[in-house]
């Protein structure tokens, strides 16, 4: 029992040494690597930075041998310690995470990536949140990632800005008509509704105040027409893209989880379905109503209902 909790806080190259199987594997490591980065589900944890420490441990298939059974000594031909930490970098710029949990697993499948890589330990600890450290460990192998990239596809959407007058209109169940009529998964972007948001002092403060504005229009247009399915997660909308379900996007989550976010004001409902739109690859961002200033080309809801879109 003792070995069995000493190996349960062991390093992960101890870790993947005890759990090797019979097939002979190359490792290499990455030890007590430590970044400031803002994470974490609390509010607390928003807005402020806080050291993670990562163990990465990558299990590799064995290097092709020269002719008299020696190693060939070509870096190009070895998984450098680069894509370790490259992997790390790649997915902490990507978006704002809660989840330690979340984080290992993005890190994992990154490196995985790699046609070298068979198998992946990766260790995240908090340094920063209590007395000790705080943290996860997760193992993914090759098959695992196979396995889920092929449940997946990839389909690009349309995203559709639609107008409070398109909105309030009659005529909205026609307009989502002709836009399912695209044969591509839609998401829909609301702008502010017709009642001002209220006005706070802070900032930070202003821009929640702003994204909950667009949510609750986004709810008005959902209770029009049952097909509108409210969604705010990266998760939910991948969800919706593959099952060509119309989704009505609430900003909130993705916005404030950005790394890389909106460089706008956020009550700018046009800049954040633009956003929305490059972040999806898109094949078309398009406006729907009358109005001046749109994301995208503006169409006419009786050019719509005519000639529907052209998307390539």
């Amino acid at each position: 029992m003792s070995s069995d909790i000493r190996l349960a806080f062991a390093h992960p190259s101890e870790r993947a040494a005890a759990t090797s199987g019979t097939e002979l594997r190359d490792r290499i490591s990455l030890r007590d690597h430590i970044r400031e980065v803002e994470i974490g589900a609390f509010q607390q944890e928003r807005g402020s930075l806080q050291r993670i420490c990562f163990n990465v441990v990558v299990e590799v298939k064995l290097p092709e041998l020269t002719g008299a059974g020696g190693v060939d000594d070509d870096v190009d031909k070895i998984l450098s310690y680069d894509t370790i930490t490259e992997a790390i970098d790649r997915e902490l710029q990507a978006e704002r995470l809660n989840l330690l949990e979340t984080l290992a697993a993005k890190v994992a499948e990154d490196i995985l990536a790699d046609p070298r890589a068979a198998r992946v330990f990766v260790r995240i600890e908090k340094l920063d949140r209590g007395p000790g450290a705080l943290g996860v460990e997760i193992v993914r192998d090759r098959d695992m990632i196979a396995r889920a990239t092929e449940t997946g596809t990839d389909v690009a959407p349309l995203v559709a800005y639609l107008g409070n007058d398109v909105i309030g209109s009659d005529r909205l169940p026609k307009v989502l008509d002709a836009l399912q009529g695209q044969g591509v998964p839609v998401i829909l972007c609301v702008p502010m509704g017709q009642v001002a948001a209220p006005r706070a002092d802070h900032p930070a403060a202003q821009r929640r105040i702003d994204l909950l504005a667009l949510e609750q229009n986004a709810w008005v247009l959902a209770a029009r027409d049952r097909r509108c399915v409210v969604v705010s997660s990266r998760t939910e909308l991948d969800w919706a893209i593959k099952h060509d379900q119309m989704s009505v996007w609430a900003p909130s989550k993705l916005v404030l989880d950005a790394t890389d976010g909106p460089d706008a004001d956020t009550s700018d409902a046009v800049v954040l379905a633009q956003w929305l739109g490059r972040e999806f690859d898109a094949l078309r961002v398009v406006s729907v109503g009358d109005m001046v200033h749109g994301a995208g080309d503006i169409v006419a809801v009786d050019e719509l209902l005519a000639n529907g879109l052209k998307l390539r």
